[in-house]
C-alpha cells in the first residue's frame, strides 16, 4: 500500500513540457533510485514530490501527517545563522536540551545547577539515546564546530550539513538528490549501512552505482517525459532497459512499413476517397504521428586526439605543503610514467585538491620541486565548474577554446558538430548557459577540457550531477585513453575500473602508493586492521584468565564463550576478505561486504561485552 503517491504529474519548463501524466507509488519501506538523462526532469519530479514546487498538471497524495524529509543539490539555509541554529529545531524540545547541554560542557564558566537541571530534563525525555545519535551523525558527515557561521562553509560543507540535519529529524520519507555529492568514500559507506538499517523509505537520485545498488531494489527511469519502472537492481535495469529499446526499435521499423501500406491506400483517386472508412483514415493519421517517435538511442560521442607524450612527463621530489601550519603533504616524491592511471583516496579536507593545483601549477611547494615536461598538455576538470556569464550561449562557451577541433581519426570538426556529439542538438547550442540543468553544465565543462587534447587527464570529483548513461561513456572513453589518468573520486565503482595505482591520503600527510584498486586497497585495509586488533586484545585476554575468580560463575563463562565466538567472527571475515579478492562479480563483492559489514557490528558488540566483563574481573 503506497503511502505516497504521484497521480498524472506533468511539469514544463520554458515552454516545454519536461513529462507529462507521470504516475507511481511509493509504499513503506520501499527504497527505490529515479535515473534518467541529464534534463530529463528527475530534480524537478523530486521537488514536486516534496512539495517544494507545484506541480502544472497532476497532483501529489500523501497519507495524513507524512513527514518528507528532502535533501536539495543547493540546500538553503537563509534563515540560519549558525550550524547550531540549523540543526537544532526550534520547536523540538529534545533537541534543544541536547543543544544547550552541549553548550554548558562547551562553555568556560561551568553552572553546575543548570547542568544538573538540564541532565534532569534530558533524562525526563528519553533524549540521551537522540543526543548519542546526534553526536554520530554530525562526526561521521565531518562537522565540527556548531558555532561556526553557515555563511563561512564551503559548497561540500553545507551539503554534509543539510545531509545531517535530514538524518537526526529522521522523516517517515527520505528524499535525496544526489546525496553522495560532496562525500568522502568512508561517509558514503556508512550512509549505505544507516540506509539499509531499519525499515526506511528512500527515493533518492544519484550517479554513484554501488550506492543505488546497495540501497534501492526498484528503479524509475524518466525518459523522454515518460516514466518506466524496473523492479530490480541496477544490473536488472540495464538488461530490461536494453530489452526495451530493442522492441522499440522494431516497433518503429514495423510502423514504417504499415504506413508505407497506408500511404499508397490513401494516395488512390480523389473518388475512391470519398468512400473511403473514415475509422481507417483516422487510424492513418494516429500511425503517421507514431512513425514520427523515432527511438532515441542517443549518447555522447567522445574520441578526442591525445597530444604526443615526451619521455619527461611530472616529476615531483620531496614536495611539502602546508596551509596556516596545517601540514597537508610531506616529502612526496614521484616520477610519473607513460600510461599511469592513478585514483587519489582519502577523507575530505585530506588534501587531495591541493595535490592536483600542485601538480598543474595553481599552487606552488613550500618546499620540493615539481618539474613539467615540456610535451605534458594538462586537462584539468575540477570541481569549480565553469566560471561563466549568466546570459553565455552554449556556443560560445566552445568557441572561445577553438573552432575546430581535432579528433582521434584525424578528421577536424566544428564546435557545433562537437556540441551535437556531446549532447547539445543545434536548437539548444544557442541557448543561455544559466538555462541548462546542473548535469548539463558539467557535460559542457567536459567537453571544454578534452577539446584542448590534453595527454595528462585530471579529473577532480568527475561524476558530480553527471548522469549514468554520460558517465557510462567516459569511462569507455578513459579505459582506451592513452594518457596520463589522475583521478579524484567518491565514485568506488569509477575508481576500481579505472585505476590500478592509488595515492592515499594519511593522518600524518604521509601521502602512502598503493599498488592496486580501491576495493583492493579496502580488504587489505581492513585484514591489516583485523590483525592489529588481535594482536592488541592477545595479552588482555592472559590477564583476564588470572582473574576470572573476581567473576561469577556464569560470567567466567561467558568470557570464556565471548573468547571462542569473537575469534570465529574474525576468522570468518577474514575468509570473506579473501572471497572478495578471488571475484570480480558486482553482485557478489556487494553481497560479500554486506555480510562483512554485519559481522563486524556483532563483533564490535561482543567486543565491548568482553571489555566489561574483563574489567569487572580486574576491579
Amino acid at each position: 500500500m503506497s503511502i505516497l503517491s504521484v497521480e498524472q504529474v506533468g511539469h514544463s519548463f520554458h515552454d516545454k513540457w519536461l513529462f507529462k501524466e507521470i504516475t507511481f507509488g511509493l509504499a513503506k519501506g520501499q527504497r527505490v533510485a529515479l535515473v534518467g538523462y541529464n534534463g530529463a526532469g528527475k530534480s524537478t519530479l523530486l521537488k514536486i514530490i516534496a512539495e517544494r514546487l507545484k506541480p502544472d498538471n497532476g497532483k501529489v497524495v500523501k497519507e495524513k501527517d507524512l513527514n518528507i524529509g528532502y535533501l536539495d543539490q543547493d540546500p538553503d539555509f537563509k534563515d540560519y545563522d549558525t550550524v547550531a541554529d540549523f540543526v537544532f529545531s526550534q520547536d523540538n524540545l529534545q533537541q534543544q536540551l541536547i543543544r544547550q547541554y552541549e553548550e554548558a560542557i562547551d562553555s568556560d564558566t561551568l553552572d553546575e545547577d543548570k547542568l544538573n537541571d538540564l541532565i534532569n530534563q534530558i533524562s525526563e525525555t528519553n533524549a540521551w539515546e537522540y543526543e548519542n545519535q546526534i553526536k554520530t551523525i554530525i562526526s561521521r558527515l565531518s562537522i565540527t564546530r556548531m558555532d561556526q557561521k553557515i555563511s563561512s562553509l564551503s559548497g561540500g560543507q553545507k551539503k554534509r550539513l543539510a545531509l545531517a540535519k535530514l538524518l537526526i529529524d529522521e522523516p517517515d520519507v527520505y528524499i535525496l538528490d544526489e546525496p553522495t555529492n560532496h562525500l568522502d568514500i568512508e561517509m558514503i559507506e556508512w550512509l549505505e549501512s544507516y540506509f539499509t538499517t531499519g525499515n526506511k523509505t528512500v527515493l533518492l537520485v544519484t550517479h554513484d552505482r554501488y550506492f543505488l545498488d546497495n540501497i534501492c531494489n526498484k528503479i524509475l527511469e524518466l525518459d523522454f517525459g515518460k516514466l518506466f519502472t524496473y523492479n530490480g537492481k541496477y544490473n536488472y535495469f540495464l538488461e530490461k532497459k536494453a530489452e526495451r529499446a530493442e522492441l522499440d526499435q522494431i516497433a518503429y521499423h514495423k510502423n514504417n512499413q504499415l504506413l508505407k501500406k497506408e500511404l499508397e491506400w490513401m494516395r488512390r483517386q480523389p473518388q475512391a476517397r470519398g468512400t473511403k472508412s473514415q475509422a481507417r483514415i483516422d487510424s492513418f493519421y494516429a500511425l503517421e504521428e507514431k512513425s514520427k517517435a523515432k527511438p532515441k538511442n542517443e549518447k555522447v560521442e567522445l574520441s578526442m586526439k591525445v597530444a604526443r607524450q615526451g619521455n619527461k612527463i611530472v616529476e615531483l621530489e620531496h614536495v611539502k605543503k602546508s596551509f596556516n601550519d596545517h601540514l597537508i603533504i610531506t616529502n612526496f616524491s614521484y616520477v610519473f610514467k607513460k600510461g599511469d592511471r592513478i585514483g587519489v583516496a582519502g577523507r575530505n579536507g585530506s588534501g587531495k585538491s591541493t595535490l592536483l593545483n600542485l601538480i598543474t601549477g595553481g599552487l606552488s611547494p613550500d618546499s620540493g620541486s615539481i618539474v613539467i615536461g615540456e610535451t605534458t598538455v594538462f586537462g584539468y576538470y575540477n570541481q569549480s565548474g565553469l566560471n561563466l556569464k549568466s546570459d553565455s550561449r552554449v556556443i560560445d562557451v566552445v568557441k572561445e577554446i577553438a573552432d575546430f577541433i581535432p579528433m582521434a581519426d584525424g578528421k577536424t570538426i566544428t564546435a557545433s558538430q562537437l556540441l551535437t556529439q556531446f549532447l547539445f542538438p543545434p536548437a539548444r547550442q544557442f541557448e543561455f548557459v544559466s538555462k541548462l540543468s546542473g548535469g548539463e553544465k558539467k557535460r559542457l565543462q567536459l567537453m571544454r577540457v578534452l577539446m584542448k587534447n590534453p595527454n595528462f587527464l585530471i579529473l577532480d570529483e568527475p561524476t558530480n550531477d553527471l548522469d549514468i548513461d554520460t558517465l557510462n561513456v567516459l569511462e569507455d572513453f578513459l579505459e582506451s585513453y592513452k594518457g596520463v589518468l589522475l583521478l579524484v573520486s567518491h565514485d568506488r565503482y569509477l575508481m576500481d575500473k579505472l585505476s590500478d595505482q592509488l595515492f592515499i591520503f594519511e593522518d600524518n600527510a604521509q601521502l602512502k602508493i598503493y599498488s592496486g584498486n580501491y576495493t583492493s586497497y579496502r580488504t587489505d585495509k581492513q585484514t591489516a586492521d583485523l590483525i592489529s586488533k588481535e594482536k592488541k586484545v592477545e595479552p588482555n585476554q592472559a590477564k583476564s584468565s588470572a582473574s576470572k575468580t573476581k567473576l561469577s560463575y556464569k560470567e567466567q563463562k561467558e568470557l570464556e564463550t565471548l573468547d571462542i565466538e569473537v575469534a570465529e567472527l574474525e576468522s570468518k571475515i577474514a575468509s570473506l576478505h579473501q572471497s572478495m579478492n578471488n571475484t570480480v562479480d558486482h553482485q557478489e563483492l556487494s553481497k560479500i561486504t554486506a555480510e562483512i559489514t554485519e559481522l563486524k557490528e556483532e563483533v564490535e558488540v561482543k567486543s565491548e561485552r568482553w571489555l566489561e566483563l574483563t574489567e569487572l574481573s580486574e576491579s
